[in-house]
């Protein structure tokens, strides 16, 4: 048995050389930009974010309430390039307008894409934010505008830190390419907006319900995910690579101690035994022990609610609970 815990969320995934897209907005739909200082600051902090090995970014937009980012992760985990942006811009822009508390949702939204079959349609639907959102009244001024990736795509305007060349490969060489990415964009504008695109999982994936029906009529399925944007295939491959809570910020250069040594520590605190621990029993501080080291080893060590579970006793389904119920223990105690 172990403590019953609030529906977790998913955990997110991540790996060096994962495509992102990315999604923020203001908490109850709030602005987050109120004026081009606050603008300007934000895009500072994505340049900063691509500086050494950290991130390197496609395409972004800053809408009046919220923004979009698609990235590439490399030896900087998503998570922490996104403290370092978010937590940065809302200091700045709480002590600008004289404010207090939170600015953002509290959890970003953020998916992993199938780079091959996505990258050209995500930068497309992305840069036509402004457009859509009213921001921009056509493709001309969307040119010019400072306030997306699309100009700089164009080459009106400098931003050495933005990976441009990267996206242009994909449309041709030199001038062409140039050309083949305008004209790309502008067949986007009619098809208005693209919930395919805004999240993961077979609907989205395989472009609405319908496509969903025929392959079930025909006897064929695929593996789908909430948290990626893609095929079968590529959700498999993606999950296959990455233990979903146990990898979730490939925790880079830290050090992993066995379970049992870890179970040891938190017994020692909590004054109970290791056979209590892996007992089931329901005991609050039996309870409370269990939960501490499915936290622990999970998101300090890299270990998988799988791993974490058969080692305990319990379900799979127990930990992870556990480990998203928002609850964080003092870990300087054990470790």
């Amino acid at each position: 048995m172990c403590k019953v815990f609030v529906m977790p969320r998913l955990a997110r995934l991540d790996a060096p050389g994962v495509l992102h897209h990315v999604i923020g907005r203001g908490i109850e739909r709030r602005k987050i930009f109120l004026d081009a200082i606050d603008r300007n600051d934000f895009v500072s902090r994505l340049a900063a974010l691509t500086e050494g090995e950290g991130t390197a970014i496609y395409a972004w937009v800053l809408m009046s309430n919220h923004f979009h980012l698609l990235c590439k992760t490399k030896t900087r985990p998503l998570s922490s390039s996104m403290r370092k942006l978010l937590t940065g811009y809302v200091v700045n822009f709480n002590k600008r307008h004289k404010r207090d508390g939170h600015l953002f949702q509290n959890r970003y939204k953020s998916i992993i894409c199938q780079e091959d079959a996505y990258l050209k349609e995500l930068v497309r639907y992305i840069h036509l934010n402004l457009i859509r959102g009213g921001m921009v009244k056509n493709i001309r001024e969307l040119n010019k505008s400072p306030w997306s990736g699309h100009s700089a795509l164009m080459g009106n305007v400098e931003r050495d830190w933005q990976d441009t060349k990267y996206v242009l490969s994909f449309f041709g060489r030199g001038a062409a390419g140039k050309r083949n990415y305008l004209e790309f964009v502008k067949r986007g504008i009619p098809l208005g907006q693209r919930s395919e695109l805004v999240g993961g999982g077979l609907i989205r994936s395989l472009g609405g319900w319908a496509e969903v029906l025929s392959m079930r009529r025909r006897g064929q399925e695929q593996v789908s995910d909430q948290r990626i944007l893609g095929d079968g295939e590529f959700v498999e491959t993606v999950l296959s690579e990455m233990d979903d809570l146990g990898k979730e910020n490939f925790r880079l250069g830290t050090k992993k101690i066995d379970l049992r040594t870890l179970a040891d520590k938190v017994c020692n605190v909590h004054d109970v035994s290791l056979g209590e621990l892996r007992s089931g029993s329901r005991r609050h501080e039996i309870v409370e022990a269990r939960w501490i080291l499915s936290w622990l080893a999970v998101k300090e060590f890299g270990y998988s609610g799988a791993e974490v579970a058969r080692y305990l006793g319990v379900t799979t389904s127990c930990v992870n609970r556990a480990v998203s119920s928002g609850q964080r223990p003092k870990k300087e105690n054990y470790i």
